[in-house]
């Protein structure tokens, strides 16, 4: 069963508020989103630290927010994990104004590409031709600016850029952290004991 996430976009904003850290819940997930792909693993604070955020006063910043962030961390690393493909950007809720929530989704793309950078992607593994294409696709969606009305048409575009943005993160996921190839898992040696 897909990992079903607990965290909100408006529990996350709150929060971000709370902190105030002066970025957007989309811009900060897709950012997650993207240092995750790019194969960074140390933690929530270590991803906030080098993104470089704090809050007016970071020492006395509610314990409660930087709750929400640990859990943000933790269920996007499970969604992408996630075999049965759980995984979906965090945006407004599908209640929400077709502006708001493809403005977020642009933001999202912004954010991931930034994140992806900070993780040092492609420094170590080059893309295939087709991650490459799908990198240069996610930018194009993040320097889009859309018109919209409030129509099913308009709805049902968002949706494909949506599902397009969905599965080429988890495209880039996998070939970002797949095993390299003549490499052994980890705990493996040539007996085949974990030592």
């Amino acid at each position: 069963m897909a990992p079903v996430p607990t965290i909100t976009h408006a529990a996350l904003g709150a929060a971000l508020a709370q902190l105030r850290f002066g970025v957007a819940a989309s811009d900060l997930h897709g950012s997650l989103t993207g240092y995750l792909c790019g194969g960074g693993r140390a933690g929530a604070r270590h991803f906030l630290e080098a993104l470089e955020l704090e809050g007016e006063d970071a020492a006395a910043a509610h314990d409660g927010a930087h709750r929400v962030l640990e859990q943000l961390y933790g269920e996007c690393h499970a969604q992408l994990e996630d075999p049965e493909l759980g995984f979906a950007p965090l945006l407004p809720e599908d209640g929400r104004p077709l502006a708001e929530r493809a403005d977020a989704l642009v933001e999202w793309c912004r954010g991931f590409l930034g994140g992806l950078g900070l993780a040092g992607a492609g420094a170590q593994r080059p893309l295939s031709d087709d991650g490459q294409e799908i990198l240069r696709d996610l930018g194009t969606i993040a320097g889009s600016r859309f018109s919209y009305g409030d129509d099913d048409e308009d709805e049902n575009a968002l949706a494909e850029v949506l599902e397009f943005v969905r599965v080429g993160v988890l495209l880039l996921y996998v070939e970002l952290n797949a095993p390299r190839r003549g490499s052994r898992p980890i705990g493996k040696s040539g007996s085949g004991t974990l030592h």
